[in-house]
């Protein structure tokens, strides 16, 4: 998938390692900003005190 993507950027090396780092940078925010908050409800990690019992 990498190298798919590597193949089909535009221009030189540098140009498309800053592609690359732009996309990276991208699907961090999306996950950060959307996708994550969408998600954090249905995770099953909110109960995460211990007991003294």
């Amino acid at each position: 998938m990498y190298g798919w993507i590597w193949r089909h950027l535009p221009g030189n090396t540098l140009m498309r390692a800053l592609i690359s780092l732009v996309l990276v940078l991208a699907v961090v925010y999306v996950l950060f900003q959307y996708v994550f908050p969408w998600a954090e409800p249905l995770l099953p990690f909110n109960d995460v005190t211990v007991d003294n019992q």
